[in-house]
């Protein structure tokens, strides 16, 4: 049977904008309050989108959520017509206002944790949603995020859905932005590897101390615990305290892996060759475990350029590739690395870059826009196939985003009630033409 690591990346949504929401997000506060082009961002990443479809890679689409989110903004108070609360919540609480439209959810690296059956004792694969209780923004994601991957991975017989974590600090949970698998093949058993960043009920042990560790172990191992997985299967490990504090909030900005490949920088992890002795214990095959030295790229360069906020994916051929933003060619010290990294004796072989700037100027690259499913071909055949990516889709999605998208958006527009009305409509007709059925509230 063929294996396939499958890439589902966000559809961007309309309300996308410059709101500086994220804390310990260096990209997200230093652009607050720039233009934003909601179309430019759509059609980024859905260019991105089909060139690893043209790849030859399985790659899919997932559904944004539904904003204004004027469900949450009812709960706190406001009230009145659709028109008045925007209105009301604009005048008395601009930033709630802004938390309720934002389109964080692009970046489904967020989105959940995906166990691959190869990994889990009752053989399907397994999806928990974040609970993403460090932003407000983002903690009213996980309900609607739920449905949605319900509705495109909706075959009970392959696919086991958890409700997210309890919404609480000890439950951090932030999904795949903070887990990775190593494996020989996609289809044989492998390693998932849970990097956290404090261990929330131990106040003895290390934590950042300017930005918070927004994923916690209890967390970590709950998750291990739902998909399933045994002791052989998983590998916990801390990030580093310090560079959290220098705006690396996910491990997927200091480290990504794939198949026999890690690729991290020196300062990602506490006691990192213990680690790495523990994986190779628990993996038995070749392994590439690629350090990124801080003397050629400083943490700042890799957090600006977004160097390991990459995907690395093995193309049909067998050979692996960066798919980088070009943030990491206009980088000197990153471009450097990237070119000197081809020269090296590992399965990556190719840096292929792409403009994915509206996405980038609000702190999230190339492997923030995608959630990785390892699947065999049945499991393919069982998706929604009205959610993976081909030519069809890829033009009529064009279409409607060329239909019902601005191509200017500022957070004083947030409080258009026109803009409620625009995407509300654009949902819907999304939803007929990915087949999805009812997952928003306004449709419920």
């Amino acid at each position: 049977m063929k294996h396939f690591e499958a890439n589902f990346d966000g559809l961007v949504g309309p309300t996308h904008n410059y709101a500086g929401l994220s804390f310990g997000n260096v990209a997200s506060l230093s652009n607050a309050a720039l233009v934003s082009n909601p179309k430019a961002a759509a059609k980024q990443g859905l260019q991105k989108a089909k060139a690893l479809a043209d790849m030859g890679m399985v790659q899919g689409m997932l559904a944004p959520q539904e904003r204004p989110d004027l469900y949450t903004l009812r709960r706190i108070g406001f009230s009145g017509s659709d028109a008045n609360v925007l209105k009301q919540a604009a005048k008395e609480a601009p930033m709630l206002l802004n938390a309720c439209c934002s389109a964080s959810s692009m970046w489904t690296a967020n989105a959940a944790t995906v166990s691959p059956s190869a990994d889990t004792r009752d053989g399907k694969l397994h999806f928990t949603p974040a609970n993403l209780v460090d932003k407000l923004h983002r903690s009213i994601e996980p309900l609607t995020t739920g449905r949605i991957l319900t509705a495109t991975f909706s075959d009970p017989h392959y696919f086991h859905h958890h409700s997210h974590l309890p919404e609480h600090n000890s439950f951090g949970d932030e999904g795949a932005a903070n887990h990775t698998r190593l494996c020989n093949e996609y289809g044989h058993a492998g390693v998932e590897l849970f990097v956290y960043g404090q261990e929330a009920t131990n106040p003895n042990t290390p934590k950042p101390q300017k930005y918070p560790a927004r994923q916690t172990l209890e967390a970590s191992m709950a998750v291990a615990r739902l998909h399933q997985l045994e002791e052989d299967n998983c590998v916990f490990i801390q990030q580093n305290p310090d560079v959290i504090d220098q705006g690396v909030f996910h491990n997927d900005v200091i480290a990504v892996g794939n198949q026999n490949v890690l690729f991290y920088h020196e300062q990602a992890f506490l006691n990192t060759q213990h680690k790495i002795d523990e994986i190779k214990r628990k993996l038995d095959t070749e392994l590439y475990f690629i350090e990124v030295p801080t003397a050629k790229v400083a943490i700042n360069d890799a957090v600006k350029s977004y160097l390991f906020n990459t995907q690395i994916i093995t193309l049909p051929s067998g050979e692996m590739a960066i798919i980088a933003p070009t943030d990491c060619q206009e980088n000197p010290a990153v471009f450097a690395y990237l070119n000197e990294l081809l020269t090296l004796n590992t399965p990556i072989k190719q840096v292929l870059y792409f403009d994915v700037k509206q996405s980038m100027q609000n702190g999230g690259g190339p492997a923030c826009l995608r959630l990785r499913v390892a699947m065999n071909e049945m499991e393919v055949a069982a998706v929604n196939q009205h959610t993976l990516m081909n030519d069809a889709l890829f033009s009529r999605l064009n279409l409607w985003v060329d239909k019902h998208y601005r191509d200017r958006l500022t957070t004083q527009d947030l409080a258009d009630p026109q803009l409620i009305i625009e995407s509300r409509t654009a949902l819907d007709e999304l939803t007929q033409i990915m087949k999805l059925g009812s997952v928003y509230q306004f449709q419920r």
